[in-house]
This record gives structure tokens, sequence and C-alpha cells, in this order.
């Protein structure tokens, strides 16, 4: 394969700039443009080393910098790379680049550098994806997420489903070959009870795919309620901003305000709607629908009641059109005197909380609240999650084969059909892992990559 560079770094103004080489000429190259201060060959330095010196551009002397040498098999790409570090800039960074192109490099594509770890065996496609979802991540549990995926968690789980799978399938085929000799060896229940277990743990894996999406995209929320309940003022609680308006006139929110907030290590985001009631102003009709539609979308309600005030019409036709949803509600405006009946609600709704939106400490109180709710915070890394549509489909397709073996056995099918379908199975989970999988589905799970990495 042709020897591949790029900047690794963010283009931009900084304190340093990466450049990155990986490929069977990586250090001729890098001794191409770069000239060690001590006069030492670069050709000569051993791996996990680094030298100082200026980096050149034929004759003309582009910077000074580092360089790092990394030699195969023990690199990411398992290809002998060099790493050059100059200042930062936009310029700078593109002159190194281009000298390196001169002495001999091509540009690399989209993450091609993670592309070769994994058909030199360094990643499994599994682990790939994580170093994307890695470099993403907007918060420090989906960090934590993708930093077990990338160092194997999903990978340990599906083999170890593998393993049963491929020795049920040996077992069978043994005993299509050789039913005389192995017909004590086979127990029908026993493998019936693995074939369940194996149902039930790619259940658990598709299970956390809507775990995988929330913490990655954030769990859409809307702050809905009557007007002048308080649903402004609480969206400038939770992103710490004057972002929506605030005053004592009914129907001031007429459009969704919508914000991406960080609460207790969650991403939320957030839609501030406008008031549920009947009116004649145009205007606001417009924002009551389009309420009710983000109403209609999201996964979590923030459903907000004015404590001071007694449960009006509005207040009921809320409750209607939220009953059975995943509803925190807020009875709002504790500072000031509770009117009568609004207990009622803590009967209605499982989660409830009374705050006043004026109290920064009610940040807090929601946000345990909210993790509470969607469990998130008891999610388990050591066991992986399926972290995308393409890893999700794999598995489903794996357990609807291993279930479909179960029932086989348990209804008395021939061996050879029960075998087939294990491995149907098994060929999903291999696609899922990437130990069998087209070159279009690699295409495909590289294209999201930055160029660089």
């Amino acid at each position: 394969m042709e020897t591949i560079a790029a900047t690794a770094t963010p283009p931009g103004t900084g304190g340093i700039a990466v450049i990155r080489i990986s490929g069977d000429n990586a250090v001729t190259i890098a001794e191409r443009v770069f000239v060690p201060a001590g006069g030492k060959p670069v050709g000569s330095m051993r791996g996990y080393t680094a030298c100082y010196g200026e980096i050149r551009d034929g004759d003309t002397r582009l910077d000074d910098g580092v360089l790092l040498i990394f030699r195969a098999p023990h690199s990411y790409t398992g290809e002998d790379t060099a790493e050059i570090s100059c200042h930062g800039g936009v310029y700078a960074a593109k002159r190194v680049l281009s000298a390196c192109f001169a002495a001999g490099a091509v540009p690399a594509q989209a993450g091609e550098f993670t592309k070769r770890a994994l058909l030199n065996g360094k990643l499994s496609l599994t682990q790939a994806e994580a170093v994307a979802d890695v470099i993403a991540a907007q918060n420090e549990q989906f960090l934590a997420c993708s930093r077990a995926q990338r160092e194997g968690a999903l990978y340990r789980s599906i083999s170890g489903i593998a393993e049963e799978l491929l020795s049920l399938i040996t077992l069978i085929q043994a005993w299509i070959d050789y039913p005389d000799e192995m017909e004590d060896e086979f127990d029908g229940a026993l493998e019936a009870d693995k074939l369940k277990d194996i149902v039930r743990r790619l259940d658990a894996l598709l299970g956390s795919y809507t775990e995988g999406q929330i913490l990655r995209d954030g769990l859409p929320c809307a702050i809905v309620g009557k007007p002048n309940a308080g649903k402004s003022t609480l969206m400038n609680l939770l992103t710490g901003t004057e972002r929506s308006i605030v005053t004592d006139i009914e129907g001031t929110t007429r459009d969704i305000v919508e914000e991406t907030v960080m609460l207790g290590g969650l991403m939320l985001r957030l839609a501030d709607c406008a008031g549920i009631r009947d009116t004649d102003d145009p205007v606001e009709g417009i924002g009551v629908e389009r309420m009710l539609k983000k109403l209609d979308e999201a996964a979590l309600i923030f459903a907000v009641f004015d404590s001071s005030r007694a449960l009006s019409d509005e207040d009921e036709r809320l409750i209607d059109k939220i009953s059975g949803r995943n509803v925190l509600c807020i009875i709002n405006k504790t500072d000031l005197p509770e009117a009568p009946g609004i207990g009622r609600l803590e009967t209605l709704f499982p989660h409830t909380l009374r705050i006043s939106a004026k109290d920064p400490a009610a940040v807090g109180t929601i946000a345990g609240a909210v993790s509470e709710m969607t469990g998130l915070g008891k999610l388990d890394l050591s066991s992986g999650f399926i972290a995308n549509e393409r890893q999700r489909r794999c598995a489903a397709e794996a357990r609807d084969f291993a279930s479909q073996a179960y029932t086989a056995l348990e209804t008395g099918m021939t061996l050879d059909a029960v075998g087939v379908m294990c491995e149907n199975a098994l060929d999903r989970l291999y696609e899922l892992s990437g130990e069998k999988t087209s070159d279009n589905v690699i295409e495909q799970v590289f294209s999201r990559f930055c160029v660089g990495k």
C-alpha cells in the first residue's frame, strides 16, 4: 500500500500541529523532510523515540519541530509511522504536509489510518467504530462508553456468544456425521437452554441501542405547560442563560425555543414550547401546533405546573395529553403560597418534583430525577453496547436466527435445520465484529471519520 500523510490536528491557530505519515516508506519520507539537530540519521531511530530538528522542503527551511517514530507492528496502524509536530497554524501545517507529499507520500482519505489499523489486525470493526465515537463524544458518560468500546467491550461480548454458537454448530455437525457415536453426547434440553441464554444476551445488547443513541445524540425533551407556568424560567435555569423571554404576560413564548444542555453528565435537547391553550391569535396558534408535534417526538417531557394557581382546563388537557408518557412533573413556584388541589399531581405522575425555577439549586434536583428516570447512570460499560444502526441490524438478525434455532430445537425439528439457523446467527455476529464483512460495509463505516484519523 502507498504511504499516506495527513494533518492529524484540527485546522486553525494553536500551539502545535501534527502531521502523521504511515506506510512502508514513512521513515524514508520523514528523513527527506526532517533533519535532526544532533545529526543522527532518522533511519536509525528506534520506535517510540523522538528528536528535535528542522523541517525542510528541499533546501527551504520551513520550521523547527519534533519527529516521533513508531516501528511496525507497534504503531496505531500496524505500519511504520512518523509524526511531525510543527508550530500550529493553517499555513505552517499545510506547508509541512505539502513537503511530505513532495517527498513521496499521498494524501490520506477520511479514516484511512484507522482503516489500516483494522486491516492490519490492530482493531476489530467495532473498536474502529468506537474511535469515531470517542472523537465525537460530547459528554462524560458517552466518552466512557466509547472508551470501553475502543478497548473491546462489545467485541468481547460478541465473541463470547459466537464461541457458544460455534461450539453448538460443531456438536450438531458431529452428530449428523456420526449419529451412532454421538447418540449419548447431544443433550437437546441442555443445548436449548444455551440457545435461550444466547437470545437473552442478544436481547440485552439490543436494549442498549436506545441508551447509546441517547448518550451520543442527547435526550429529546419537551418543556410544556400552560402559559405563565414557568416553562421559560425553567429553560433559562437549565441553560444558564436568558435563552427564553420571561414576562408575566401569558403567551410570551409563541414558537419553540431549542437548546442543547448538559445535565448531570447527560446531554438534553431541550425544547421550550408554547403554552397549551385555546387562542384566537394565529401566530400563537401555530406555536401551539408545533408544541403538540414536539410533544409527540419527545423521549422525556418536563410538564410544568404553577403551584400558586389551581389546576385549570389547560392543565387538565395537558394531563390527558401526556398520560402514559415518560413525564417528569415539575410543580413550580414553590416560593409562593400553594393553591388547593395541587397535591393531586403527585398521585397522577410517578415522578414529581417541587421546585422554584428561580432557585439555582433546583438544577441538581432535576438532574437527579432525570438520571433516575432514564437509568443511564447505571449503564454497564464492561459488556459493551450497540452504538449504531449497522451494529443494531446485525445483532437483531443474529438474535432472530438464534431464536428460530431455539424454537426449532424445542419443537423437534431436524438438527441440520437447527444447525443452519445457528450458522446464520454466527454469520451475522461475524459481520458485526468485522471478522466477515464486505468492502462496502468497511467503506461505509469509515466514511464518517475525519481525515487524519
